[in-house]
C-alpha cells in the first residue's frame, strides 16, 4: 500500500509518472539493512545506503516486474 501512495501521490506530482515494481531478493542479504517506519502503519522503508546499491543489485533474483503505473492526468 505504501508503494502505491508514494508512486501515485508523490512521483506523479514530481515527475509526471510513477511506477510500483516488485522483485525477489536474498533474504539473508536483506537482513543486514534496517527497516524504518516513516509515518503510518504501512509506511515502512528498507534503508539501503546509496553507496551499497551496486552490491544490492547483485542480490536481485529473477526479473523486476512493474505491477502498477500512474501518469499525470489520470483520475
Amino acid at each position: 500500500p505504501y508503494a502505491l501512495v508514494i508512486s501515485q501521490n508523490w512521483n506523479v506530482n514530481e515527475y509526471g509518472t510513477g511506477y510500483v515494481v516488485k522483485w525477489e531478493m536474498d533474504a539473508n542479504y536483506l537482513s543486514k539493512f534496517e527497516v524504518q517506519n516513516v509515518g503510518g502503519m504501512h509506511h515502512n522503508e528498507l534503508w539501503v545506503p546509496a553507496e551499497e546499491l551496486e552490491e544490492f543489485n547483485l542480490y536481485i533474483i529473477g526479473t523486476i516486474e512493474v505491477i502498477a503505473e500512474f501518469h499525470s492526468g489520470e483520475a
